[in-house]
């Protein structure tokens, strides 16, 4: 039986669809695969989509899905975001890995993640 549900993006909601891009890109090195109405980059294959809003109520939402960035070293990008004026949590040991999580511009929280 075929699959009812198929991937298709992970997304956050934006209130200045310029400002974000140039997050995403300047700062998390991330490239801009295509802009229309919102803008896509490719992750690791999967597709990230930012969504501009005028809504407050859908900006750095209450719910759980977090974009999770997998990083080699954590010391070094906590070191680099911090260059960048970006501040993260503490780093936490969660005993297969370490977890630590900074905002975007719009408090999208974003996950770093190195497994050990």
């Amino acid at each position: 039986m075929p699959a009812l549900f198929h991937f298709d993006c992970i997304f956050y909601y934006v209130s200045d669809l310029d400002r974000s891009i140039t997050f995403y890109e300047e700062v998390l090195g991330l490239r801009l695969s295509s802009r229309d109405q919102v803008a896509r980059f490719i992750i690791d294959g999967a597709l990230f989509e930012l969504v501009p809003t005028n809504d407050p109520h859908k900006l750095s939402g209450s719910g759980n899905a977090r974009l999770a960035l997998r990083v080699d070293d954590m010391a070094s990008a906590i070191e680099i975001l911090q260059r960048k004026g970006l501040r993260s949590t503490s780093v936490e040991d969660k005993g297969s890995g370490l977890l630590s999580f900074f905002h975007d511009p719009d408090g999208n929280e974003i996950c770093l993640w190195q497994y050990r």
